[in-house]
C-alpha cells in the first residue's frame, strides 16, 4: 500500500463533513472559458481534503485553477484547509461551516468532496443539483438508494461529476487495458488482487496510548501522537455532529467515530468502501465490465481487536457476466508482496505491488501450451523466480511515462485533476465518471452485505436491485 508520511499528514485534521438542507436546482451560474479560472470550493476538510488541495495546486501551475473556499463541520477543520489554500494560492478563502452556504455562492464553479464514505452520495446529489461541477472521492456511495439518486441527479444535470478513481487517468492501468483489449493473452478467467498492509489502519487514534522518547523516533509513533492530541481538541460544541451523522442511526458524540469512521459500519465497510473501490473499479477498466452477477465474502477481526466493527482481514469473490472470476483479499495482519494477477487463456499480467502500482509483467505463463504444470509448465528450482525465454515475459512500459514500481503512484494524482478540468472546460465526460462510480458502489455494497448477512448476493440488472437469489432469466 502506498504509505503517506507524517509530514505530509500533520498539517491535515480528518474530516467532518457538511450536509445540505433544502439546496434547489439552479442553472449553471457561470460559463467557462478556455481561459477562465476556475474556482473550486472543498467540502470536508479532513485527511483527504489536504490532498484534495494539493492536487489543485499541482494544477494551477498548468491551467488557471484555485480553491476559494473552505466547508466543514468542525471548526479546527476548516482553519487548518483555509491555512493551507492561504499558503499554496496566496489567498484567503471563504470559509463556510454548512454546505448550504457555500453552495449558494455564484462565484464557486464546482466543488471537491472528501468527506466521509457515508456522505458522499448525498452531498454529491446537493452539489449538482445547486448547479456546481463535482468531483467526489471514493466510494461513490455505500447506500444502493442514495447511489441512484445520485447518479441520477448528476445524469439529469449538466454538471460534469468526476469520481476519485484516479487510476482510471494513469498510464499503466490504461496500458494494460489496451493489451488486454488487443487479445494479447485472450479470454480473461480469473483476477485476483490481494493487497495487505501490517498495522492497525484507520485507528488513528489509540483509546490509550503511552508514548515513550524512543517510540516517538518512529514515524508512524508520532503520527499517533499527533493524532491523540488533535481528538482531545475535538469538542462536540465545535461541531454539529447530528448534522455529521446524516441520517444514520442516532448515537451519542464520539471523538472515535467522528475522526475514524472506517471502523464502524453505520458509517463505512472498511475495507470495502476504501480499497475493494479502488480494486474492482481497475477490474472494470481491464475488461470493459460494469457490473458482477453475484458476490460472496467472508473475514473477521483476527488482529486488531480494539473497538472496530468492520473487519481487518476479508476477502470477497465476485462473478461476471462475460465469465469470469473475480477475487480480492486483504489483511491488516502481514504486509507480504501485495499483487494483482490477471489470468488469460494464452498468458498473465502480474502486476507487483498494492493499489496503485505500476510494475505490470505480461507472458504466455499459464497460458495454452502449459496446460499442467508438471507436463508442460516451467519448473523453479529457486528463487527470484525468473520467467524462462519461452515465457517471452516482457515489462509493460508507456512511452515517456515514469519508471515502473511497485510502490505505486501517490493518491494526489495531478493527471486525474487535470482531466476532471478539462472535462468542466470542454462540457463533455471525464475519464473516471458517475456511471463508473455507481459500477463500483454497487460491487462494494454487494460485499458488504455479504459479509454481514453470510449469503451471496446477486445483482438483478433489470430493476437494478441486489438480492439474495438468481435474477429470472
Amino acid at each position: 500500500m502506498n504509505r503517506r508520511t507524517f509530514m505530509k499528514q500533520a498539517g491535515a485534521s480528518l474530516l467532518a463533513a457538511s450536509v445540505v438542507k433544502g439546496s434547489t436546482a439552479s442553472s449553471y451560474a457561470r460559463i467557462l472559458g478556455a481561459n477562465g479560472r476556475i474556482v473550486l470550493g472543498q467540502l470536508g476538510c479532513g485527511q483527504r481534503s489536504s490532498g484534495r488541495v494539493h492536487m489543485a495546486q499541482l494544477a494551477s501551475a498548468q491551467t488557471p485553477v484555485e480553491v476559494g473556499a473552505v466547508c466543514d463541520l468542525w471548526s479546527l477543520a476548516r482553519e487548518e484547509r483555509a491555512a493551507q489554500v492561504r499558503k499554496a494560492f496566496n489567498l484567503e478563502p471563504q470559509q463556510y461551516q454548512y454546505s448550504e452556504q457555500m453552495l449558494a455562492n455564484k462565484d464557486i464553479d464546482a466543488v471537491m468532496i472528501a468527506t466521509g464514505d457515508f456522505q458522499h452520495a448525498k452531498l454529491c446529489t446537493d452539489v449538482v443539483r445547486a448547479g456546481k461541477d463535482c468531483y467526489v472521492e471514493k466510494p461513490f456511495a455505500n447506500d444502493l438508494d442514495e447511489a441512484k439518486e445520485a447518479r441520477d441527479a448528476a445524469k439529469q444535470s449538466r454538471q460534469v461529476v468526476a469520481i476519485g478513481t484516479q487510476h482510471r487517468s494513469e498510464p499503466y492501468p490504461l496500458a494494460v487495458r489496451d493489451i488486454i483489449r488487443s487479445g494479447r493473452i485472450e479470454k480473461i478467467v480469473h483476477i485476483e488482487q490481494e493487497w495487505n498492509v501490517n498495522e492497525e489502519r484507520w485507528r488513528f487514534v489509540p483509546n490509550d496510548v503511552s508514548i515513550s522518547s524512543e517510540m516517538l523516533m518512529d514515524t508512524k509513533m508520532e503520527w499517533k501522537r499527533w493524532m491523540t492530541e488533535r481528538k482531545s481538541k475535538l469538542r462536540e460544541e465545535d461541531t454539529d455532529w447530528k448534522r455529521w451523522l446524516l441520517g444514520r442511526p442516532y448515537r451519542s458524540f464520539d471523538p472515535h467515530v467522528y475522526l475514524e469512521f472506517r471502523l464502524y459500519k453505520d458509517f463505512s465497510s472498511g475495507i470495502f468502501d476504501q480499497w475493494l473501490s479502488h480494486g474492482c473499479d481497475l477490474v472494470h477498466l481491464w475488461t470493459d465490465e460494469a457490473y458482477p452477477e453475484s458476490v460472496v465474502a467472508s473475514g473477521g477481526i483476527f488482529v486488531w481487536n480494539d473497538g472496530r466493527e468492520n473487519p481487518d482481514t476479508c476477502t470477497a469473490v465476485v462473478t461476471y457476466p462475460k465469465g469470469f472470476l473475480y477475487t480480492y483479499k486483504a489483511t491488516f495482519g502481514n504486509s507480504y508482496r501485495s499483487f494483482s494477477r490477471i489470468q488469460g487463456r494464452h498468458g498473465t499480467i502480474e502486476n507487483y505491488g498494492g493499489e496503485g502500482a505500476s510494475l505490470f509483467v505480461v507472458s504466455n505463463e499459464g497460458g495454452r501450451e502449459e496446460f499442467d504444470p508438471f507436463g508442460s509448465g516451467p519448473v523453479y528450482r529457486s528463487v527470484p523466480l525468473v520467467p524462462l525465454a519461452r515465457e517471452q515475459a516482457e515489462v509493460v512500459h508507456v512511452p515517456n511515462g515514469e519508471a515502473p514500481s511497485s510502490l505505486g503512484t501517490d493518491d494526489d494524482s495531478v493527471v486525474h485533476m487535470l482531466n476532471w478540468i478539462a472535462a468542466m472546460r470542454d462540457r463533455k465526460q471525464p475519464n473516471a465518471t458517475v456511471d463508473h462510480g455507481f459500477s463500483h458502489s454497487v460491487v462494494c455494497i454487494m460485499a458488504t452485505q455479504a459479509y454481514w448477512s453470510g449469503k451471496k448476493q446477486y445483482w438483478n440488472p433489470v430493476n437494478e436491485a441486489i438480492q439474495e437469489h438468481p435474477p429470472r432469466a
